[in-house]
């Protein structure tokens, strides 16, 4: 089935010709792309976009794509997530709600809903069941049982939610004025460490570590710090610079400075990309600090990327990240979806010097 017209699958002719090329997916979002997410259970592909729509993309075993689905918004998307089952699709966005796509009806409806815009939205799968949490600009968190229709409990948090994670029981929270909040989900209500972000300037994504015992956070000033969770690790925290550029080969002292806009961890070897303003995609192995690879596949932002369930495909989006606000949107920005084959020796931790 193809819902974005008949010319809506990338052909495996061209998926050949390209099999060491990155794999542009057809049919991409009309306006600025905010988040990717892949199903847990197969390799369907979620797109939240500033278009107000939520396009989901069979991924093919060549890398070819189809439009499979698409529902709306009534403002611009800024997250989208899957439940564990992968037959819901959770998003939030600028219209202040939150919406559940049923994969398997088709249907579309309001699940949750707040005073301002819903910038995260993140499946939460507990012993007692899966919940949706919401986080908005609105200073709050809400936690949210799809059966009925008010949420379930409402967290006040200091600032504006920008970017928020789960690995349960580990949820972080990265707000304005650069507060994190670290929350144990067997106790959802109540932070159990507020601090300080380690970075200087303003928070812009956070992720959790496979293993839940920390996370990493990006900033706009091209950092990211590595962070524990527990005060016995503390020795392990670091931060380092990253999405930088010197301005000419005479002057290294003066860098070019760009956003880190996401920071996705591999969910085989828990090694992370991060990737930025300045167009380019690293991967890290935080436990080396050492960076594994480098690529510069375009030469706009990278605004969001993710890796499949078992980590062969990443997918990124080259499209405006708003880094420029309102007057660096230009028409001329592209808007693509792309999914990077990952080979082993990009994202394997190097083994362990012997002496």
């Amino acid at each position: 089935m193809s819902f974005f017209g008949a010319a809506s699958s990338s052909t495996t002719a061209n998926t050949a010709a390209a099999a060491d090329k990155d794999i542009e997916v057809a049919d991409p979002p009309t306006d600025s792309i905010s988040s990717l997410s892949f199903s847990s259970q197969a390799d369907y592909l979620a797109v939240a976009s500033w278009d107000n729509n939520v396009r989901i993309y069979e991924v093919g075993q060549n890398g070819q794509t189809q439009g499979k689905a698409m529902y709306a918004h009534q403002g611009p998307v800024l997250s989208v997530c899957w439940n564990k089952d992968g037959t819901k699709i959770l998003s939030g966005g600028a219209d202040n709600a939150g919406r559940m796509f049923d994969i398997t009806t088709g249907q579309s409806t309001q699940v949750a809903q707040h005073d301002a815009p819903i910038k995260c939205v993140r499946w939460i799968e507990s012993p007692q069941g899966g919940v949706l949490v919401t986080g908005s600009w609105d200073k709050t968190l809400k936690y949210w049982d799809l059966r009925t229709p008010n949420p379930v409990s409402t967290v006040q948090l200091p600032e504006r939610c920008y970017t928020l994670d789960v690995v349960y029981p580990l949820m972080v929270v990265g707000t304005a004025e650069r507060h994190i909040q670290i929350f144990n989900l067997s106790n959802p209500t109540t932070a159990f460490k507020t601090m300080a972000s380690p970075l200087k300037w303003q928070t812009r994504v956070v992720s959790c570590f496979p293993a839940a015992d920390g996370f990493a956070v990006g900033s706009v000033e091209g950092r990211v710090a590595i962070q524990y969770v527990d005060d016995k690790n503390s020795s392990n925290n670091f931060s380092f610079k990253c999405h930088r550029r010197d301005q000419s080969p005479t002057q290294k002292d003066q860098s070019l400075v760009y956003a880190v806009n996401d920071i996705s961890f591999h969910p085989v070897h828990g090694t992370f990309s991060t990737c930025g303003a300045d167009g380019t995609i690293n991967y890290w192995d935080k436990d080396a600090r050492t960076r594994l690879k480098s690529f510069d596949p375009a030469p706009g932002p990278i605004a969001t990327t993710c890796f499949n369930r078992t980590g062969t495909i990443f997918a990124y989006a080259v499209s405006y990240d708003w880094s420029k606000g309102h007057s660096g949107m230009t028409p001329s920005h592209p808007n693509k979806v792309m999914l990077h084959a990952c080979k082993d020796e990009e994202v394997k931790r190097k083994p362990a010097k012997t002496r």
